[in-house]
C-alpha cells in the first residue's frame, strides 16, 4: 500500500537520478514506466516518484535549475552519517553537515542527528536519525 503522501519530483535526467537515489542512497524501484520516463522508489518506508518531464506535465511555472528551490524532504533514517557519506561519494553537494539538534514536539524534546545534501536536480534531502 502506498503512503498517503508521495512527492513526485521532476528530474532533468532520470537515469542520473536513479543512479543517485538507488545506487548511492539505497532506494529501490517499486515500479517504473520507462516510456513515460517515470519511476516509483522506496527506502525503508520513505517513498517518492521521479519523472523526467516528457509529454504531459503539471507545472505551476517554468522548470529551471535548481528544481528543488523552496523545499526540503526530511527522510527518517537509521544512520544519517552513512547516508551523508554515500551522498558525498556520489558527488552531492553538502548543504548542512552532520549536527545533533533538539526540536520540541508539543512539550516533548526530540533529539536527532541530521544533515542536508542536494540531489542532482537541487532537491534538498534532510537525513534525520532519531537519537
Amino acid at each position: 500500500m502506498a503512503a498517503a503522501l508521495v512527492p513526485e519530483l521532476y528530474v532533468s535526467d532520470l537515469a542520473r537520478s536513479l543512479d543517485f537515489y538507488c545506487g548511492a542512497l539505497g532506494f529501490s524501484v517499486v515500479y517504473q514506466r520507462p516510456e513515460e520516463r517515470f519511476a516509483y522508489l522506496e527506502r525503508a518506508g520513505a517513498e517518492l516518484m521521479l519523472e523526467e518531464p516528457v509529454g504531459r506535465t503539471w507545472l505551476a511555472g517554468p522548470l529551471e535549475a535548481p528544481y528543488g528551490r523552496g523545499v526540503n524532504f526530511q527522510i527518517e533514517v537509521e544512520d544519517a552519517a552513512a547516508l551523508r557519506d554515500a551522498a558525498l561519494a556520489a558527488g552531492a553537494p553538502l548543504v548542512l553537515d552532520l549536527e545533533e539538534k533538539t526540536y520540541l514536539r508539543d512539550d516533548e524534546p526530540i533529539r536527532v542527528r541530521q544533515c542536508v545534501v542536494q540531489d542532482p536536480d537541487g532537491y534538498l534531502l534532510r537525513f534525520s536519525e532519531l537519537l
